[in-house]
């Protein structure tokens, strides 16, 4: 039945895209085939490249103002990957990779393999939290059959064209609120519910559960999946059209299915081309797409549960004018952010330990230099919401070498808890300008706010949310 409803609305999105093709109205590229396919007769046997992209982002830095962990750092508030301050430099992305085809042997099967050694999601949370170096991709595409490639390995998995477009080509440094909150799949052992105090048993000599935060067991997916794809391209009455149907273990980079269900992504675009090629070829795309999966979770909260996202959208690009729309829902597995908007480990008191040797007010029993019994405060994740949002986009480019570009997002979050909905609300006004082909710069200021509809603005939780702050971000990106 949970299939049956899933592909319904697919057919309904598709009426949406069918209508969308025919009117005349971002970059209208083809990333199926831009990340999945060579060039036939035209593709090196291995071609070197990658891009780096340092950043400096910056907020006010304002703290958590109401609440249990009033005054403390607001986790909205802090610069990602590292949460440890309000303005911070880094070399965001640093990727290289190389592909090709096997030629002279079979020039139908094609490669493509990028890896990451900057400090964010992918690498900072990998391995219990050490920075370093994964793989982001590593596929091979079988060309032989026509209307039927085959790509199998691990590689962005089909899905809404913020999250599969190519990321050294984005307009913007930091994505929607829906594609961050919603895509940007994080893995947990636990739902974060019996994390919120590090326990240490009466009468016990050493601690138990010690510092479980429920961090992250990997770093974010990077919206790739291991698995099977078939998909193609072909044209009819001058319009492109695109699928793909995909298999994969659901389980984020470098890693295993651990649960053995698999994910289902479903994918559909249809594209006039205006003309051009790559990245920025000019046109109006329409595109829907779906996952269906399920997730496990083995501490606080197990069990297994759904993990459901569809979605469809447009893009266009003529001349100067560059536009988008895409609207993403949610059901089963959200991700929720932190206790209190706080930073995930951060601590606002303890428990006094009774013990062996008398009450200790400030045990450590562990000795690993943090009080046991701590207020603490976790990732937090829900088995069974509901969430919905959508962004749209204008680009104009006043010169050859500068493109002013404005966004505005809405992410509606567990719309199905009363007490639990947050609304956030971001418009992204930006500047890009490019000092040669593969070199630009790029700044962003978003101006950010958050609600929770049903809670007075005298509340707490209202407060809480109050304390967000707009954000400045600079980012210089050049492929090589």
């Amino acid at each position: 039945m949970k299939n049956n409803n899933i592909f319904k609305k697919t057919l309904a999105a598709a009426t949406i895209v069918a209508g969308l093709s025919a009117i005349q109205v971002a970059e209208a590229a083809n990333w199926l085939m831009l990340q999945g396919t060579e060039r036939p007769g035209a593709a090196p046997r291995a071609k070197v490249w990658g891009f780096i992209q340092p950043e400096y982002q910056s907020t006010d830095g304002t703290k958590v103002a109401a609440g249990a962990f009033n005054g403390n750092d607001a986790i909205f508030n802090q610069i990602r990957p590292d949460l440890n301050g309000s303005s911070d430099l880094n070399v965001l992305r640093a990727r290289f990779g190389i592909r090709g085809v096997s030629m002279p042997l079979d020039s139908n099967v094609n490669y493509f393999f990028l890896a990451e050694t900057g400090n964010n999601g992918v690498t900072r949370y990998a391995n219990a939290g050490t920075a370093g170096m994964r793989m982001t991709d590593a596929s091979v595409t079988l060309n032989n059959i026509k209307g039927a490639r085959i790509r199998i390995g691990q590689f962005k998995a089909p899905m809404g064209e913020e999250a599969l477009q190519a990321v050294h080509v984005f307009d913007y440094i930091n994505f929607t609120g829906m594609t961050n909150g919603l895509m940007l799949e994080r893995h947990f052992a636990g739902d974060g519910s019996g994390t919120f105090v590090k326990q240490t048993p009466t009468g016990a000599t050493t601690a138990s559960n010690s510092n479980d935060v429920n961090a992250p067991i990997s770093g974010v997916s990077a919206f790739r999946d291991v698995g099977i794809q078939v998909f193609d391209t072909f044209k009819v009455a001058n319009i492109e059209h695109s699928y793909a149907v995909m298999k994969g273990n659901g389980n984020g980079l470098n890693r295993g299915d651990g649960d053995s269900n698999k994910d289902t992504y479903l994918y559909y675009s249809a594209e006039q081309v205006y003309g051009g090629k790559g990245p920025k070829r000019q046109g109006l795309k329409g595109y829907i797409w779906s996952i269906d999966g399920q997730r496990t979770l083995t501490t606080e909260g197990a069990g297994t549960y759904d993990r459901q996202r569809s979605g469809f959208g447009m893009t266009y690009r003529k001349g100067k004018q560059r536009a988008s729309f895409e609207y993403i829902s949610a059901k089963g597995m959200i991700f929720t952010g932190s206790d209190g908007a706080s930073v995930p480990g951060t601590s606002i008191g303890q428990l006094p330990v009774s013990g062996p040797f008398g009450t200790n007010p400030n045990p450590d029993l562990d000795g690993d230099g943090n009080p046991d019994n701590q207020v603490r405060v976790s990732w937090n994740v829900a088995t069974t919401g509901e969430a919905n949002g959508f962004a749209i986009h204008y680009g104009y480019a006043i010169t050859p070498k500068v493109e002013l570009d404005i966004r505005h997002d809405v992410y509606n979050r567990m719309t199905n808890v009363t007490n639990a909905e947050r609304i956030f609300t971001t418009t992204t006004l930006g500047a890009q300008y490019w000092l040669n082909k593969k070199t630009h710069l790029t700044v962003n200021y978003e101006l950010r706010d958050a609600e929770a509809p049903a809670y007075a603005s005298t509340s707490n939780t209202a407060k809480v949310l109050d304390s967000l702050d707009n954000r400045l971000s600079i980012g210089l990106l050049t492929i090589f």
